[in-house]
């Protein structure tokens, strides 16, 4: 007996269901899913297509973390078999950048490919930019692409941070918008059409009942983690700044259950941490003195000290200025200690990370003179109303 939620919102994948998969009606399938792909009864898109005879499910495409979400971070995989349907998965995040676009014999036979992928509202994910990559191999093939919308569950009205300069596109920045964009990944996929003039047959099945002012839990949606270090919905309201400490020698709380909340090192004294964070005045948000020990990933195995973040006004929340405001904090206590990350960072050693995730290098070369988290702040403003106004053709939810 399948289970049924009862929430006011259906998602796109909903919408597939009801209309007897009209979208897809006699078509062979490619599905790129992970483990948010759905429906209001839990059953995976992998599953249902697998099951109906309306259309043919011919291959699945796993992006980073794979199709049932079982890997870490810069993991990459290889192609396989799904376990559970039988059916071939390619890999779309392997050990180098080619790795990101499907081949065309991953593509031949099919006549359509569905994308079903819950977002988390931050440019740096990196399923939007699968999403990209498969829409322009999808357009040299001539092959349908079919987008089930799903809620932004940061909301999709506030927009912050800067977007992409010349020279700084990547994985985690393929499509040039602000940190915090206020898109769905439906609205995303009409944005790449535009900018890219692609000659694609695109389709986005909206969802039903949403509002772009919608907090998730008002959705009645359950919230499946997208990635093994998104546990929550807490998570996702910080991520768009907390990604940030990735760029840097910080821990971002890999290794622990609150990642991206939790973050330090093991020379910073988290009483003077929260102190001065919480003097910052930063809005919608307090400052918890914290230690935490990573199981894995940086310091692992050191007892870290740091700042936990209690957002307590969501909608006054800004977390890219709110942690780019802590790394500018941490980083002023030992400036020999505190550094950025120069690894290979999603195939990319130059740009440094820190500057892939901002955009450009602006940000970091603020930060080392010492300038005002505020006024760095101000310095989005143009970007952030730009796309605003260039937001509003590829809206399908109305503002």
């Amino acid at each position: 007996m399948s289970y049924q939620l009862d929430h006011p919102v259906k998602t796109g994948l909903d919408r597939l269901i009801e209309d007897d998969f009209a979208a897809l009606a006699g078509a062979r399938v490619g599905a790129i899913v992970n483990q948010t792909s759905v429906d209001r009864g839990l059953d995976h898109l992998a599953d249902v297509l697998s099951r109906t005879s309306k259309a043919k499910l011919a291959a699945l495409f796993g992006p980073e973390h794979g199709v049932r979400g079982e890997l870490q971070d810069m993991i990459g995989a290889s192609s396989t078999v799904d376990r559970k349907t039988g059916i071939v998965v390619h890999s779309l995040y392997g050990s180098h950048y080619e790795s990101l676009t499907p081949s065309g014999d991953m593509l031949e036979g099919l006549d359509a490919l569905v994308f079903d992928i819950q977002d988390v509202g931050s440019r740096y994910y990196t399923f939007a930019a699968t999403m990209r990559y498969t829409m322009i191999a999808a357009a040299r093939r001539r092959i349908a692409f079919v987008v089930l919308d799903r809620p932004n569950p940061i909301d999709g009205t506030t927009i912050e941070g800067p977007t992409i300069s010349a020279g700084y596109s990547s994985f985690v920045g393929a499509t040039a918008t602000p940190i915090r964009h206020a898109l769905t990944v439906g609205e995303i996929a009409r944005l790449i059409q535009i900018e890219l003039n692609l000659d694609l047959n695109l389709t986005v099945i909206p969802c039903t009942g949403w509002k772009r002012s919608m907090r998730f839990e008002e959705t009645g949606l359950p919230w499946v983690q997208p990635s093994p270090n998104m546990p929550t919905l807490d998570t996702a309201l910080v991520y768009p700044g907390g990604c940030l400490i990735e760029g840097t020698n910080l821990s971002e709380g890999r290794g622990t259950t609150r990642p991206f909340e939790l973050w330090g090192a093991p020379w910073l004294d988290p009483d003077r941490l929260a102190r001065d964070a919480n003097d910052l005045g930063l809005p919608g948000v307090r400052f918890r003195a914290a230690t935490f020990r990573p199981m894995f990933h940086k310091h692992a195995g050191l007892v870290c000290g740091g700042a936990a973040p209690h957002v307590f006004d969501r909608r006054a929340f800004r977390p890219v200025e709110t942690y780019t405001a802590l790394i500018a904090l941490a980083r002023s206590y030992d400036v020999e200690r505190f550094a950025w990350r120069t690894a290979p960072y999603e195939f990319v050693a130059d740009p440094i990370a820190i500057d892939l995730l901002y955009g450009s290098s602006r940000e970091r070369t603020l930060i080392e003179s010492g300038v005002d988290h505020q006024e760095i702040a101000a310095r989005w403003r143009d970007d952030e109303a730009a796309f605003a106004e260039k937001r509003r053709e590829i809206l399908i939810y109305p503002e």
